[in-house]
């Protein structure tokens, strides 16, 4: 049953008169908000084993999260992902997924979606759809047992796929992400295509990310897509389409299987001159980018000022933000030490 909580009198305000334009002309009409750095898993490309996370003092509440969400809605976003560490285990999630249905309701936002592990979909899937939600992306790398304990370090993949069971009976279009490792999952890429598409599933397969400090050795087990893309043109059928999910992945349709295949290829072509994407994370720090560390922050200007400190802090965003990133995979280093749960991919 859709639960009926009102938004703050000042996120209702009018619209901004501009929009978040950056400075190389591209608007941002999309934001990924993790709404929490916690999560139930450990996966080794996103987290190490022994994580530290952020006191619950130190968290946005969500009050604070309508107010900076509506007033990215206020000033031109019409699409907002939920995303983690894992959004599902945040305590009482969906009253903050309810305070903003209200922005669908509204027309305001064409879509408010989230991405999950899938394991507590079981649980909140159909309150998920009575608040608006049509679609999910479940992160799933691996549909051996033995592989997705090793990946994730924790197991529970009946519980996952419980979850995704769940999910579809309840009518969510479903998009499986899958992160293709060399050495790892890359012959499986076949089989979870096939195993998805025969449910009606999209797939996406992403490229592995230097972000964050976890075991393993990425350059070893990075696995450019285009090598996958040519293999599979070798047995299927690939048929371009202009199929666009608002985010960075390029679709292609398997003729065989009828379903959709897509392609995030942050390392080997770069699609940074498109980007219409900022982060926030759970604490109010908003990225710019998810390779790079520019990044300013909204709470304090919120609490200080209201919107009008927000929308100040807004427009410094839109010229901090940086044309692209500069992953490279043979560095020794992560590009970056802020782990992949922080802003939540």
């Amino acid at each position: 049953m859709k639960m009926d909580l009102p938004i703050n009198a000042t996120t209702q305000s009018a619209p901004h008169k501009t929009r978040l334009t950056d400075g190389f002309g591209r608007n941002v009409t999309y934001l990924r908000v993790s709404v929490t750095d916690r999560c139930d898993f450990r996966c080794t490309y996103c987290m190490s084993e022994n994580m530290t996370f952020l006191p619950k003092r130190d968290v946005l509440s969500f009050e604070e999260l309508s107010e900076i969400v509506g007033r990215f809605i206020q000033r031109g976003v019409t699409k907002v992902r939920l995303t983690g560490g894992e959004p599902l285990v945040r305590r009482d999630i969906m009253a903050l997924i309810a305070r903003l249905s209200k922005y669908l309701d509204g027309g305001q936002l064409k879509e408010l979606t989230l991405t999950t592990n899938g394991s507590q979909l079981a649980r909140y899937a159909s309150q998920l759809v009575d608040n608006g939600v049509r679609r999910v992306n479940v992160s799933l790398d691996t549909l051996e047992e033995d592989k997705f304990a090793r990946i994730t370090r924790r197991g529970r993949l009946k519980q996952v796929l419980a979850g995704i069971d769940a999910a579809d009976a309840a009518g969510l279009n479903i998009k499986i992400n899958m992160v293709a490792m060399r050495g790892f999952n890359d012959m499986e890429i076949e089989p979870m295509m096939v195993w998805a598409h025969g449910r009606g599933f999209d797939l996406t397969l992403i490229e592995e990310m230097p972000l964050g400090e976890v075991s393993g050795n990425r350059s070893g087990s990075f696995l450019p897509l285009r090598e996958v893309h040519d293999q599979l043109a070798g047995k299927y059928r690939l048929e371009k389409i202009e199929h666009k999910t608002g985010g960075p992945a390029r679709f292609v349709r398997i003729g065989e299987t009828g379903g959709r295949l897509g392609f995030i290829t942050p390392m080997s072509h770069i699609f940074c001159e498109s980007c219409n994407r900022v982060r926030l994370t759970c604490t109010g720090r908003l990225y710019l980018c998810l390779g790079k560390e520019n990044n300013l922050d909204l709470r304090e200007p919120l609490r200080q000022k209201g919107l009008a400190g927000l929308d100040e802090a807004l427009d410094k965003a839109m010229i901090l933000k940086p044309q692209g990133h500069d992953f490279d995979h043979s560095r020794k280093h992560p590009a970056l030490d802020r782990h992949m749960s922080v802003t939540g991919g």
